[in-house]
């Protein structure tokens, strides 16, 4: 039999009943049983041993779930929900495993005693998960580590069955000033207890029952959040319609949606809303919102014996491995093998299977242990501060999902699709993109995620429309929404009106044909319809890209990033892997030319072998040439191996902003050359992506090989936006008249000296953008291979003289946007 459960005092202070405690919502027991401490001391500990299920984000409050589902609520004071945080600070983080005693909350007392209404701390038990309170200490004082509270051993509960019917849902936002709370979350339990309906909460992608205070809690809705509730048995629409009262009619806390949260306002105005995001695969789609809601699966953390939890560890692993290896031979394209490798060697990290063994070793069951282990990675890759990296988040949660399914006996049913389905979620897994039947998915937009996620790519290689990081007005929209999402603009429009459905669906009948007609001349040089040559190259990033871009009718790589070859390991590459590396994508793309990135390292983009001490603005810090200036050796090898494997590639280096840079970069070269015993020239050049280099471009081109803009980082230097956040999604565009001026500069800079100028960021494959550029003086687009055919195409139609008039009156426009409807005027022939 489970023993009796022993919670110790959290704080020094004084033990009082609950019912002394001056809220309702405590003293009647809204939230469960317990005692209270008026506290002495100004650390919160750890009553028992436990996990941290959730942390309010005004740092007062925080849920433990302890052994055998015993979930037990501290709240620090009363009304310290309103302190916004001031006072607090916290020690642990959601998920995270933590022992008796271990400090969790540290607050000011002089900060709370001025601004609380008390002091007093319930420590309230929200589940007793069949236990009751067998004693308890009250009218006391108490120490951190004195027995509190005993719960006696379980009690066995007999099972109920699941209630039939449909669920129905109905959108909601949030207007309670602090979020829902400890007291608003007990009074919508206190509401859904009353109907004869198993009645759930979801925010996003996440689902807790609405008779669950902490559950509510660990939701993290905050003022302004969309939510939806979900209802079925007898009571279901009587059930949804009192908790959508109580909650948007506020419980006395209510205020205006205010940003900045706009996009949940624009949801909820269906005819004209539109949601801004990123663009993570390009294109346009019409059709039906269909929502992705994923239960999420519970664990218990007692094992039955190492031996058996060991073993279906061991099942599960073996089984999620051979599923993928299923999966990956499928045929269904390089990106979608490549990402299942990579889900593969995480199954066999041995570091994740190590602690995954050792905590079974501690008697925890096999799905607590694997969901630990995985756990503490995720929050690793998080604290990074790196998006890229932390993107991979996304890889492990998907393996996490798909071996707790197993070890449940359950199968991973994604929706239902209709055809023609645009697909929303709060963040969508590989595995369950690719579990979606491709020919019904008509587009994907998620709340969360970023542009260069394994989705993201997984996307692209559907060719599925897909835009990421559209915010929480996502959630707001109802199932069977009529949408039309412009990924190319990271737009998803909500419920437009007939006119704007029919013009979209023209568009689309108009691409279509426009696509298959490039294609089919994608092999062909491009050149403008007076004659004038124009380079149109491929952006690369591994093996798999090089193929890609040989068949789409790349002439060239304008731009290798080779740090991608190498990121996701722990040991820096040696030259012989570099050379072969190189050697083989210069193969893959047939003897044509290239144009070799040096390691761009830094900033978003981190590699455990060349650690980067932690910097306040990563963006501005030690990253591209900076890093390779501070590691002589790498740079070395680097240079050499590219000598080695692609000989006749030209080599630029990223992140410059001083000549000095250039001229160190060219002495290395020349030394690697004569060591080699290599005769003649390779050619070098520089990027052009911080403001400084565009305004230096005349000195750098003086004694660079050529001049290649990258507008991604230009941009975000040139308008102090940060490029990864998705808030500034809106705001940041390349084709700002501030970016554009310094691309003019620098192909000014260029032609003083007869070199040429290229484009290999971003804005090269904007079709708006082209002739811009080719007004500008660029003679060489780097893009991606999707966008070569189209790109390829529209410049057959150009001539330069009127793109050079173009591009002089978009640099006099006023903003992007001006911009914008300047070059889409021009290509539709409106001018």
């Amino acid at each position: 039999m489970t023993a009796e459960l022993v919670l110790l005092s959290p704080l020094d202070g004084w033990a009082a009943p609950l019912a002394e405690v001056p809220d309702p919502v405590f003293a009647q027991a809204m939230l469960g049983d317990g005692v209270a401490v008026d506290p002495t001391g100004s650390v919160l500990h750890a009553p028992c041993d436990g996990t941290i299920i959730s942390v309010h984000a005004a740092r007062h409050a925080v849920s433990l779930r302890a052994e055998g589902g015993v979930e037990i609520l501290m709240h620090v004071g009363l009304d310290t929900v309103t302190l916004g945080g001031e006072g607090f600070e916290v020690h642990v983080a959601e998920g995270q495993a933590v022992r008796v005693g271990e400090r969790l909350i540290s607050f000011d007392l002089a900060v709370l005693a001025e601004h609380a209404k008390s002091l007093i701390t319930p420590i309230v038990v929200t589940d007793a998960a069949g236990r009751t309170i067998a004693t308890r200490i009250t009218g006391a004082a108490v120490k951190v580590g004195d027995r509190l509270l005993t719960l006696s051993p379980p009690a066995r509960v007999a099972e109920t069955a699941p209630v039939a019917g449909p669920e129905l849902t109905r959108a909601i936002v949030v207007p309670l000033v602090h979020g829902l709370h400890a007291r608003p979350a007990a009074r919508v339990a206190e509401v859904a207890k009353r109907f004869q309906a198993e009645v759930s909460l979801l925010a996003l992608n996440r689902r807790a029952n609405a008779r669950s205070p902490v559950g509510i809690m660990s939701l993290g809705l905050r003022h302004g959040d969309a939510a939806t509730l979900a209802a079925a048995g007898p009571d279901a629409a009587a059930a949804l319609e009192a908790l959508a009262e109580l909650i948007e009619g506020g419980m006395g806390e209510g205020a205006p949606i205010r940003p900045p949260a706009p996009e949940i306002a624009l949801a909820k105005r269906a005819a004209l809303a539109q949601l801004k995001g990123v663009m993570a695969s390009p294109g346009l789609a019409v059709g039906k919102a269909v929502r992705l809601f994923v239960e999420e699966l519970q664990v218990v953390e007692a094992g039955q014996g190492a031996a058996h939890e060991r073993a279906a560890l061991e099942a599960a692993l073996a089984a999620v491995s051979a599923k993928i290896a299923r999966e990956a031979e499928s045929g269904e394209g390089q990106a979608r093998r490549a990402i299942l490798g990579a889900h593969a060697a995480f199954l066999d990290d041995p570091e994740l299977t190590g602690q995954a063994a050792r905590l079974i070793g501690e008697g925890k069951s096999a799905g607590f242990a694997w969901r630990s282990a995985i756990g503490a990675y995720v929050e690793a890759l998080r604290g990074l501060g790196d998006r890229r990296i932390a993107e991979r988040v996304d890889d492990l949660l998907d393996l996490e999902r798909r071996v707790l399914l197993i070890l449940a006996g359950e199968e991973d049913r994604g929706p239902d699709l209709p055809p023609g389905a645009i697909l929303l979620a709060e963040e969508l897994l590989p595995s369950q993109l690719m579990g979606l039947d491709a020919a019904r998915l008509a587009g994907i937009c998620t709340a969360k995620g970023g542009p260069t996620s394994h989705v993201a790519i997984l996307a692209a290689s559907m060719g599925v429309p897909a835009v990421v990081a559209a915010g929480a007005g996502v959630a707001a929209i109802n199932e069977g929404t009529s949408l039309i999402l412009d990924a190319d603009a990271g737009l998803l429009h909500v419920a437009p009106d007939a006119k704007a459905l029919e013009a979209a669906q023209t568009t689309l009948a108009v691409r279509a044909e426009r696509r298959v007609a490039a294609r089919a001349a994608s092999r062909e040089d491009c050149r403008m319809a007076d004659g004038t040559r124009i380079k149109v190259y491929a952006n690369l990033g591994s093996l798999v890209d090089a193929e890609a871009a040989e068949a789409a009718g790349a002439e060239g790589c304008g731009l290798l990033r080779t740090e991608f070859l190498f990121l996701e390991r722990e040991t820096a590459p040696d030259e012989d892997e570099q050379t072969e590396r190189y050697g083989a994508i210069a193969a893959a793309m047939g003897g044509r030319p290239m144009i070799i990135r040096l390691l761009d390292v830094g900033g978003d983009k981190t590699a455990s072998y060349l650690p980067i001490w932690p910097e306040e603005n990563p963006a501005l810090g030690v990253r591209g040439v900076r890093v390779l200036m501070r590691r002589p050796q790498v740079l070395k090898t680097q240079l050499r191996a590219i000598l080695r494997g692609a000989p006749h590639a030209k080599i630029m280096i990223p992140m410059v902003a001083s000549l000095s840079e250039l001229r160190a970069v060219r002495a290395a070269l020349d030394e690697a050359r004569r060591e080699m015993g290599r005769v003649g020239r390779t050619d070098l050049g520089v990027m052009i992506e911080t403001p400084a280099a565009a305004a230096t471009a005349d000195l750098l081109a003086a004694e660079a090989d050529f001049l290649s803009v990258g507008t991604n980082d230009l941009t975000q230097y040139a308008l102090a936006m940060d490029r990864g956040n998705p808030d500034l999604a809106g705001e940041i565009d390349a084709l700002h008249p501030a970016v554009l001026r310094m691309i003019a500069q620098a192909s000014e800079g260029g032609r003083k000296h007869a070199l040429w100028t290229g484009v290999c960021g971003g804005l090269a494959g904007d079709l708006a953008a082209v002739p811009i550029l080719i007004g500008l003086g660029v003679s060489e687009l780097s893009m991606p291979s999707a966008a070569i055919p189209e790109a390829k195409a529209l410049i057959r139609t150009l001539s330069p003289e009127p793109c050079a008039d173009l591009a002089r009156r978009a640099l006099a426009q006023p903003s992007a946007e001006a911009v914008r409807a300047l070059s889409n005027t021009f290509l539709t022939g409106e001018a």
